[in-house]
């Protein structure tokens, strides 16, 4: 025991004196010192060697609570292993002399109990906000400009191109939703070996299903069954997989008057093409482009397998199909175009395109040119207003996100901005940017949502826009003006590019999923020993807070990292009761811009360029080819040794919002660690940590919230007024796609595409899951 203890008290003393040097706390060194004397007096034999450990545990209880008050999860790794510690000590003592026996096992069975109650308040969700009143009464309702469609339908990405993701159904609610059962199952056959994660969310047109795979296949469903009615397959090849083989969905269009696919299927490809299928037959639309399909790389110049993806469907307005693309991150200055474009959605011709770099040109470049290569560009899904002619583009960054020296000021006025586009001239109309000279990746992952707006002089069309920095903005879809302030406030300089690093940038006063600034008490791990490691790391790297900007002489912590706030999820909005949901992301990245000769030297090159398989987050050992710097991202700020993650929990939330006041009405953990756990073993435990989580929510006019998202691989229905969950179910694989509600022949069902993520790193699957009520022959 005195050997053990010695052990960890060197850990304390050589950490702690690191600590300290650094301006940490001083806690570890003190507690070093005393665990020495006590593991030296207890090897003598010794009974004050135990008194010194007791006043080193009671010291450290003291401390605890005052670093950390009533925060459970801080608790952890402070006093986990000191308990455990003390109760072997307890056990052990009475061989020291004047200690007796009755008194150390009595401290031994205090020291099990506290244990004990420590671990089952785990079991208890904690960063809880309680609903603070019941939901708002019907005073929304939703855009008029928006094409309506039948309640049992889902005729779009976000159910409509307002991106609501809202039904107006009611046959499941707060009552009976505990009885859902799997109604069909189905497996789609498209399960890539390396970086799956569908993401898919299907559509629900009369009596059928519409969904694309990991690998841009196009199928049809029997929506009361899941039977295959068609399949379609493009031929996407594995090379031409981006970082993820992700198909989020699939486009409809009714082309009244045409005799060939007068319904038809936009699917968007992998490799660069949309692709036009009879929704009755999925057989190719004949007259549409060339045989069927258009190559939206066409005038881009050398493209090389995976850097431009159609991964997000299509937005149609007014009979024009607009559409961006993924530009593969990270890989070079100069990689192929951000242009944005629009095709007839009939005959497929190229109605106009937008390079903003050229706004002179309407279409294609000429012969022996190419559009603009580097821009930005919409990787994500747009929303749509037919009434007003707008498509609004959540646009990305310039090409290498974390290095802006090289860009242009046509491209610092677009990037990571909200761009409403006129589909006719395909000219920008407005754009409102959320961040001025993006080098964070904080470009715009989720759609805006399309609402009536309740002001003083009455609603006004607008669009609610999430950001991967947690601020949400309320925009006059019109004009791009906000409607609830925007401050330009300042934020840290200096970074390698001190002279391009803007000296404000906007925060919104409607509402914000950013928590607080990182303290080194929010540093966390399994013992004290590897957040100890979380606090000299912490201590060691710049961080002035939110908009730290990147470094090469030292990491740089982001917070929040790029996964969001909010991301390609979005939110969901109950126009009836005015709330809006945001499931959200909570963690920093760890981030290091490597020198040019150092990124050499460890062989970072583009994709093209090199052999074997990808592997890791995204931007961990991105090489930025044509810049000073490759990039190093941890994502998450996770510990090699452990695989957990430097900040305490909770990683991820859920929130219902008020619309009109931007109010929060309840929040809490989302996600529990069933899925997760140290050295990449699933622990299995229901602890509701907050996890990481991709997918958005979708609310029912009953007053429920269906989602999956987390890495615990459940899918959930949740109270909208109150914020408990009512009921799970256990996915086969992972849930990182946003679910969706539909009804036939008088039946509700919900379906999720369960197909995991390898970023996230849940188990990959190809499962299509539909639930709904038991019917009376069952």
């Amino acid at each position: 025991m005195a050997a053990i203890i010695a052990l960890l008290g060197a850990v304390f003393v050589a950490g702690g004196a690191w600590l300290l040097s650094l301006g940490g706390s001083p806690y570890y060194l003190v507690a070093g010192v005393l665990l020495l004397v006590s593991a030296v007096l207890m090897w003598r034999g010794r009974a004050s060697g135990a008194w010194c450990f007791w006043l080193v545990l009671f010291g450290t209880f003291l401390w605890t609570w005052w670093e950390s008050g009533a925060d459970y999860w801080r608790w952890v790794p402070r006093l986990g292993l000191m308990i455990a510690l003390g109760i072997v000590v307890a056990l052990v003592q009475p061989v020291l002399p004047g200690i007796r026996r009755r008194m150390s096992y009595g401290i031994a069975a205090a020291l099990v109990v506290a244990f004990l109650v420590a671990f089952a308040l785990a079991f208890v969700p904690h960063g809880v906000m309680r609903a603070q009143r019941s939901a708002p009464t019907a005073t929304m309702t939703s855009p008029a400009s928006i094409t309506p469609q039948p309640d049992g339908d889902w005729v779009a990405y976000g159910r409509g191109y307002d991106a609501l993701r809202y039904t107006p159904l009611v046959q499941i609610d707060r009552d009976n939703v505990d009885r859902l059962e799997r109604a069909w199952q189905m497996r789609t056959g498209d399960l890539p070996e390396h970086r799956w994660g569908a993401e898919t969310t299907p559509l629900k047109v009369g009596d059928t299903l519409y969904l694309c795979t990991a690998r841009s296949r196009v199928m049809a469903l029997d929506a009361r069954t899941g039977a295959v009615r068609w399949r379609f397959d493009p031929g996407v090849k594995d090379q031409d997989i981006p970082y993820t083989a992700a198909c989020r969905g699939v486009s409809y269009f009714e082309a009244k008057g045409a005799v060939e696919c007068p319904t038809r299927i936009i699917g968007p490809t992998l490799d660069g093409r949309l692709v036009a299928l009879d929704a009755r037959t999925g057989v190719p639309c004949a007259s549409f482009g060339d045989g069927g399909q258009v190559d939206i790389k066409r005038g881009m110049g050398e493209t090389p397998p995976g850097y431009v993806s159609v991964n997000s469907a299509p937005t149609i307005v007014r009979g024009v199909i607009v559409t961006g693309h993924q530009v593969l991150d990270g890989q070079r200055r100069w990689a192929p175009s951000g242009v944005i474009q629009g095709y007839d959605a009939v005959t497929g011709q190229l109605r106009w395109a937008w390079d903003m770099m050229r706004p002179d040109r309407t279409g294609a470049p000429p012969a022996g040119e190419e559009y603009t290569r580097g821009t930005p560009n919409m990787w994500t899904t747009a929303t749509g207003d037919e009434a007003l002619g707008l498509v609004y583009l959540p646009m990305g960054n310039s090409a290498a996100d974390y290095w802006s020296g090289l860009r242009r000021p046509i491209e610092d006025r677009y990037a990571t901005s909200l761009v409403a586009i006129d589909v006719t001239t395909g000219k920008p109309r407005w754009n409102f940017q959320t961040t001025h000279i993006d080098v964070w990746d904080y470009d715009l992952g989720s759609q805006g949502t399309l609402i009536d707006f309740p002001t003083a002089n009455g609603p006004v069309p607008a669009v609610v826009l999430p950001s991967k920095q947690g601020d949400l903005y309320v925009l006059d879809r019109r004009t791009g003006q906000p409607l609830v302030p925007v401050d330009e406030m300042r934020v840290p300089g200096g970074g390698v590019e001190p002279e391009r690093r803007s000296p404000t940038q906007p925060f919104s006063r409607y509402h914000t999923l950013r928590k607080r600034d990182l303290t080194e008490r929010d540093m966390w791990g399994m013992t004290p020993i590897d957040q100890l490691y979380c606090r000299i790391r912490f201590r060691e790297a710049s961080y002035q807070g939110f908009y730290t900007p990147p470094e090469s002489e030292r990491h740089w912590i982001q917070y929040p990292g790029y996964n969001g706030g909010s991301d390609w999820g979005g939110i969901a909005i109950d126009p009836r009761r005015g709330i809006i949901v945001a499931n959200y992301n909570d963690m920093p990245n760890f981030n290091r811009l490597v020198p040019r000769a150092e990124a050499d030297r460890r062989g970072w090159a583009p994709r093209e360029d090199v052999r074997g398989e990808m592997g890791g987050a995204e931007g961990a050992g991105d090489p930025q080819a044509g810049t000073p710097y490759a990039i190093d991202v941890n994502a998450g700020w996770r510990l090699d040794f452990t695989g957990l993650l430097c900040k305490e929990p909770p990683y991820g939330g859920i929130r219902a919002i008020e619309l009109a006041t931007g109010r929060t009405l309840w929040d809490r953990p989302f996600g529990s660690a069933r899925g997760n756990g140290p050295f990449g073993i699933s622990s299995g435990l229901p602890l509701e940590i907050g996890t990481p989580n991709n997918g958005g929510a979708v609310i029912t006019a009953s007053g429920l919230i269906f989602i999956a998202a987390a890495t615990d691989n459940l899918i959930r229905a949740i109270d909208l007024e109150t914020g408990e969950e009512l009921w799970h179910d256990a996915l086969p694989a992972g849930g990182q796609a946003t679910p969706m509600v539909y009804a036939v022949e008088g039946r509700q069902y919900l379906v999720i595409v369960a197909a995991g993520h390898h970023f996230m790193e849940t188990p990959p699957g190809d499962y299509v899951i539909a639930y709904a009520l038991p019917t009376r022959s069952d």
